[in-house]
């Protein structure tokens, strides 16, 4: 990147703006209410899986971990679209820009790590039954979420703390949130040291957890086609909802970097913003739909909450 002398740290960015004219009072209450479901959802199932102790598993307290996660990076989104679509105001500080840039960098960091622990759940679960409870063991699930909320915490502090010292020769952000990449793409200085760091997130974060379930996934399909019937019952019940999840983050996240990697210019506004969201705004509301609709345990549970029906 050409070194340019024309810098400054900016107080503020300047993000896309939705013209939606008359629309946006639409908007606004269609954005509102799936956020108040996402909240609902994962609220809920956080609460029967923490008060049900027939619920207190392995499988579970992932799970619990994952909608835990979806909370939190939904929160580091709806609220500043939300007023960024009620008050047409395109403009975000720079300290709450850094601030949503972590909040949804550690989100999707930590998705992924969830979803690696979960396979490795399944993994253990189907291919060593008989030694399940001995592997996984409380001390080490506790080890296991630890990991993950620690290193999506920490890698995002750093990769915050390295991109916020910028030197920056514009504030535009063409998203209407904000990521790490817009904002390196802005800077004046050299970001050869950022996007070395940048790719070794990627892999780490990205890259090795899929290696991960790639490999634990052709470990279980090998065990279910020498298995009895019940063991690919088992396999299919448990797995399928973690494998489409797996697919619908993936995708989305793909679309992200994709579109933020080329010149998307050719493409309607509104799809890429669309493209852009999408990773961010379908996992934290299809993760409880997927588990809440597909494990028998979970909806019973939920039924019996939702009718004051005693949980255990």
């Amino acid at each position: 990147m050409v070194i340019m002398t024309n810098s400054t740290q900016f107080s503020h960015f300047r993000l896309a703006f939705l013209n939606i004219g008359i629309f946006k009072y639409l908007f606004f209450m269609l954005v509102i209410c799936f956020y108040i479901s996402v909240v609902c959802t994962n609220v809920l199932l956080i609460v029967v899986i923490c008060v049900n102790r027939s619920l207190h598993e392995p499988m579970y307290m992932f799970l619990c971990s994952l909608f835990v996660n979806a909370l939190y990076g939904s929160t580091g989104l709806f609220p500043s679209l939300l007023l960024h679509i009620i008050c047409d105001i395109n403009i975000i500080s720079a300290s709450l820009c850094y601030l949503q840039i972590y909040c949804i960098h550690c989100y999707g960091s930590a998705e992924y790590l969830n979803l690696a622990v979960m396979s490795y759940d399944r993994y253990l679960a189907i291919c060593f039954p008989l030694q399940y409870n001995t592997y996984m063991t409380p001390k080490r699930i506790a080890i296991l979420i630890a990991i993950t909320w620690l290193y999506a915490i920490l890698a995002c502090a750093l990769m915050i703390s390295l991109s916020s010292t910028l030197p920056l020769c514009g504030n535009i952000i063409n998203k209407v949130y904000c990521d790490n990449y817009s904002v390196i793409k802005l800077a004046c200085s050299d970001t050869k040291a950022l996007n070395i760091y940048g790719i070794i997130i990627v892999l780490c974060t990205v890259c090795c957890p899929l290696v991960f379930m790639l490999y634990t996934y052709i470990k279980i399909l090998r065990v279910c086609s020498s298995g009895s019937k019940q063991v690919r019952q088992k396999a299919i019940s448990t797995c399928s909802p973690h494998l489409a999840c797996v697919l619908n983050f993936s995708c989305g996240a793909c679309f992200e970097i994709l579109q933020s990697r080329f010149n998307m210019s050719g493409v309607p506004i509104l799809l890429r913003i669309f493209l852009s969201l999408y990773w961010l705004i379908s996992q934290p509301l299809i993760n409880p739909l997927v588990y809440g609709l597909n494990m028998t345990k979970i909806r019973i549970l939920c039924k019996n909450l939702l009718t004051l029906r005693p949980l255990n």
